[in-house]
């Protein structure tokens, strides 16, 4: 199995970023925990801050002859203003589950809407960087089903 996983704008500065909100490890120290904990999945990345390069691998990674069994996206800010995005997760053809690190539902009110929920097998969120294993275990327990 190969899972996906897209983190959104600013979430390359994991770590250092906001660590009230966002907590102090970084993404690479999450990925290095996520491949040691599941070492039948393989666990790609990738990161952006610009919504076309994510629609992009969104497309790219989840079409058939894409290498990806299901994406694990965290959209970032996109998730409130993407409808782009969205429409990419639409076209195809693997499960993407969304994933927000903070309880979104719970800060400010323009976070409280996400563009992306509808067309997402799931949404996860406030665990975290849990939030991405929780994900991982979602998208497993769906394609092993």
């Amino acid at each position: 199995m190969k899972l996906l996983i897209i983190n959104g704008p600013n979430l390359n500065l994991l770590g250092r970023r906001e660590p009230g909100i966002y907590g102090s490890r970084s993404m690479e120290e999450c990925l290095r925990d996520l491949r040691d904990r599941y070492p039948d999945i393989a666990i790609e990345y990738f990161q952006s801050n610009h919504e076309g390069a994510i629609i992009d691998e969104i497309h790219r990674r989840g079409t058939p002859g894409g290498s990806c069994d299901g994406i694990v996206l965290n959209a970032g800010a996109y998730t409130h203003t993407s409808l782009a995005i969205a429409d990419a997760i639409a076209a195809v053809d693997v499960p993407v589950v969304e994933v927000h690190i903070s309880n979104v539902a719970a800060r400010e009110t323009i976070r409280h809407t996400s563009l992306l929920t509808a067309v997402c097998a799931g949404v996860i969120a406030g665990f975290g960087l849990d939030s991405y294993r929780l994900a991982i275990e979602a998208l497993r327990n769906r394609l092993e089903s």
